[in-house]
């Protein structure tokens, strides 16, 4: 009998997971630099200054502390403007506009302009409108300026990747994981502002999206050439890239499976018109499941996999596990399908026995396939946006952003 603690609908995993929330805004909350924005924490969360202090890691603490100081957590507003004054300070580049990748160690700006960091930087600055931050619209506002005029191509519906630092010449590189988290954007200002041109937007990607999973027995092509042709042989001899590793992610499968359903429920007034897009969700988790989860007889979700689904690089990423979380909840609610609630159980019961760090707090972010810990691409613990996130998506609205769905809940 699966122990109630890991099963969804139990008060015992409310109180697990509701304890989990809070023990992760307890560990995050040295997060800020002392010139404002985010360092990347350490195994004890404390600012790894090797690092620098990131824009991407930025935006998601702003967004975290944001949603805490909702939740009433004791100095999460201060934090949250502690992640503003980053992102409205050092980060910003007030000679070309935009926001640097990051500030290095010795002061200097990290050169170019990515996408990824700007799509947090509108989540971060959506959650902080949400939580009545000071300063909170002004950067939502130009920072979707920016998004627009230099990221957005509404020729194709797709958001373009990286920029140099004058936002003069566009790199030829165009990926899938700066597009995912752009509908993640996209959908948090919706949700917080009611302009629904974002929605639909978010709904140009996921077609596309669709698209191509369909076409590649729902494992979803990762890079692209500038004319969007897809490129799987991609960083084949650098297979455990950060951010563009070889091959197919089934962790990405899987949080692209929630973001679909997210957008269907909040943009169709009839369940008809959610189907098509609920029963692509199911294809991409349950693919992204059977290529990584519990393979070669070794427990946990491999990082990737190759075009016929056997894995690749076999270290367990913690954003795998915290997404499955998300994905198999809302599966489970809007198809009431017994097996959702079934694989939310096995994942939860993983994620308390390996990846929650009991003693030290916070999640191990990157352990071997024999879910030994490890550091190789995920050194330390960075952040805890994916692991705090987890600990409340699942008891929410699925239909809502997880920021306005923590402000309508109150």
């Amino acid at each position: 009998m699966t122990n109630p603690k890991y099963m969804l609908g139990s008060l015992s995993n409310r109180v697990f997971m509701g304890a989990e929330t809070y023990e992760l805004l307890e560990f995050g909350k040295g997060f800020p630099a002392a010139q404002g924005g985010s360092g990347w924490l350490d195994d004890e969360g404390r600012i790894d200054l090797s690092h620098g202090v990131q824009t991407w890691i930025t935006g998601r603490m702003t967004h975290v502390y944001s949603i805490g100081a909702m939740l009433g957590w004791p100095g999460a507003d201060k934090l949250a403007d502690a992640g503003l004054k980053g992102l409205t300070g050092i980060l910003h580049d007030e000679s070309n506009g935009g926001w640097y990748p990051s500030i290095q160690a010795d002061g200097s700006p990290e050169p170019g302009k990515v996408c990824y960091a700007h799509a947090f930087v509108i989540l971060g600055a959506s959650s902080a409108l949400l939580a009545k931050r000071p300063g909170a619209k002004e950067l939502l506002d130009e920072v979707l300026a920016i998004h627009d005029r230099y990221f957005w191509d509404d020729q194709t519906g797709l958001a373009v990747d990286t920029w140099d630092t004058t936002f003069s010449t566009l790199d030829d590189y165009r990926g899938i994981n700066a597009n995912m988290h752009t509908t993640e954007a996209f959908l948090a200002v919706a949700d917080a502002t009611g302009n629904n041109t974002y929605r639909e937007r978010a709904g140009r990607i996921i077609d596309h999206v669709v698209q191509w999973a369909r076409g590649n027995h729902w494992r979803i092509p990762e890079h692209f050439g500038p004319d969007w042709s897809i490129d799987l042989e991609y960083n084949a001899d650098k297979k455990d890239d950060q951010f563009k590793p070889y091959g197919a992610t089934p962790g990405h499968g899987i949080e692209w499976a929630r973001l679909i359903v997210q957008w269907a429920l909040s943009s169709f007034a009839n369940k008809e018109g959610t189907l098509p897009y609920i029963h692509a969700a199911e294809h991409l988790f349950n693919q992204a499941v059977a290529d990584g989860w519990n393979r070669n007889g070794t427990l946990g979700m491999a990082y990737t996999v190759d075009w016929n689904g056997e894995p690749v690089v076999t270290d367990r990423m913690h954003w795998t596990l915290a997404e499955a979380l998300n994905t198999s909840a809302t599966l489970y609610k809007v198809t009431g399908k017994e097996e959702y609630r079934e694989r939310y159980a096995e994942f939860a019961q993983y994620v308390d026995e390996h990846l929650i760090d009991h003693d030290g707090g916070s999640w191990f972010h990157q352990l071997d396939q024999d879910n030994k810990v490890i550091g190789t691409v995920w050194p330390g613990k960075s952040d805890v946006y994916h692991a705090f996130q987890s600990t409340l998506v699942p008891f929410l609205d699925p239909a809502v952003s997880i920021a306005t769905a923590v402000r309508n809940a109150q």
